[in-house]
Formats: structure tokens, C-alpha cells, sequence
């Protein structure tokens, strides 16, 4: 996300750098999303018209488990940490949707592909700086799991198409194009986001919508499992 603590990264000159701090057309977000329903037990968010089911969530954690097995210690997210993890890539991805359709911006399979290997290259150049033996690593010490990997691919290509669009339609060449383009992105993400009314789980936590992280939920063990609680509760709400 440009300029976000996310990913570290802004939009530079002429390249757009994703250095991590953290697809495919057909296994978009809704892929791990069920489909439109009300609040009920058993959902880890509610995400607009969509919720993320428990069980949904539970089997991308079980995926980062399987995937991280090989990677030893180099994986530090504890059992805890987990389902927030890959719970706030759910989230980001359903947001990056939704400042998609705002903005009338479509993907297609080749750009979310085109999305996926170039923030897997740039993984790769900086796993090592982040602790991390490959991008792989990277990646599931952040919350991806390889399942994932495909939307992760479109969230890129849509941020990517974003910017050429908020940039009259050319590639940012100078630091006061980068400058407008993060203000403007910027606002635009956080304008999608509170336009879903963001719900997660007291189970699973809370929503910071300072960096669209899932965050440990003071009273998590007061609520009832699988109930959403309004992100207003919690005091974190979208700043625009």
C-alpha cells in the first residue's frame, strides 16, 4: 500500500517499490469469503455484504501451519498470532476489492499474475533483511499462506492500476506525482474500508484501521465466540 507501515513502501519515481514488512482470476478474495449473509455465530468478520467465516479462517491458518513446517524458527507468529495474521490479509483484500469497484477498476488473470511475481521478486531481494531464508518464508511469517498467494497477486495489480489511474493515467516519474498519488490512494483506502463497516470477531480481535491490522481484543474472552462487535466499539475507527 503506498506510503503505508504496511509494507514500508511508498511510490517512488518511476518504480514502485513493495519492500515487505508483511491472483489468479477465479480465486479472487470471495474465494475465501462465503457468501452474502447476516451476522451470525461462526463468522471471524464481517466485511460489507460478505462475512469470513470461522471455519474459512481456521483452514487458511491450518494452511500457514502445514506450509511454515519446513521453515523452523524462522516462522515467529505464535498460535495466537496466527489467525489475526491471516485474518488482516482477508480483510485487506476485501478493502482493496472495494476501492477497486469505487474507483472502476478491473483486473484482469494476467495482471494479477503479472502482480504476484513482481511482489515475490521484491521479496526475495529483502527476505534476508527481514530474517527470512526466501520469499516464502517471508510471506507465511507475515500471515500468507501459498492458498493465498493468488490474491495477494491481485491486491497488487489493483493498487498497481490504482495508481496509474490517480496519476492521469501515466506511470509516476517525479517525487511530487508520488507525493499526490499516496495522499490520494490513502484516502481512498480508508473511504472503502469504512464504507464495509468492518465487524471482526471479539474472538479474534479488533480492526486497526491505522494500518488495517487485526489486533488483540481486550475483552475477547468476555464476548461470545463468533459474534462480531462493531469496530466502533473499540475506539478504532477510520480516520477520513
Amino acid at each position: 500500500m503506498f506510503g503505508r507501515a504496511v509494507f514500508g513502501r511508498a511510490v517512488p519515481a518511476k518504480k514502485t517499490s513493495r519492500a515487505l514488512a508483511l491472483g489468479a482470476a477465479g480465486l479472487g478474495a470471495c474465494a475465501l469469503i462465503a457468501a452474502c449473509s447476516p451476522v451470525q455465530a461462526g463468522s471471524a468478520a464481517i466485511v460489507g455484504s460478505q462475512r469470513i467465516t470461522s471455519s474459512s479462517l481456521d483452514q487458511q491458518v491450518s494452511n500457514l501451519q502445514v506450509a511454515a513446517k519446513p521453515f523452523g524458527s524462522q516462522i515467529t507468529l505464535t498460535s495466537a498470532e496466527q489467525p489475526r495474521a491471516v485474518l488482516t490479509w482477508l480483510i485487506r483484500f476485501s478493502i482493496m476489492d472495494q476501492l477497486a469497484a469505487d474507483n472502476g477498476i478491473s483486473v484482469t488473470s494476467a495482471q494479477s499474475q503479472t502482480g504476484l511475481s513482481e511482489i515475490q521478486s521484491e521479496a526475495a531481494s529483502s527476505a534476508s533483511q527481514e530474517g527470512f531464508s526466501s520469499a516464502t518464508a517471508l510471506f507465511l511469517g507475515n500471515g500468507i499462506s501459498p492458498q493465498m498467494l493468488p490474491d495477494l497477486g491481485t491486491w497488487v495489480a489493483q493498487q498497481t492500476a490504482y495508481q496509474t489511474k490517480a496519476n492521469g493515467g501515466k506511470q509516476v516519474t517525479s517525487q511530487a506525482e508520488s507525493n499526490t498519488v499516496t495522499a490520494k490512494y490513502n484516502k481512498a483506502e480508508c473511504q472503502a474500508a469504512k464504507s464495509l463497516n468492518i465487524q471482526v470477531s471479539p474472538q479474534f480481535g479488533r480492526l486497526d484501521y491505522s494500518t488495517y491490522t487485526v489486533v488483540a481484543a481486550k475483552n475477547a474472552l468476555s464476548q461470545p465466540a463468533g459474534v462480531p462487535s462493531p469496530a466502533s466499539t473499540t475506539g478504532l475507527t477510520p480516520a477520513c
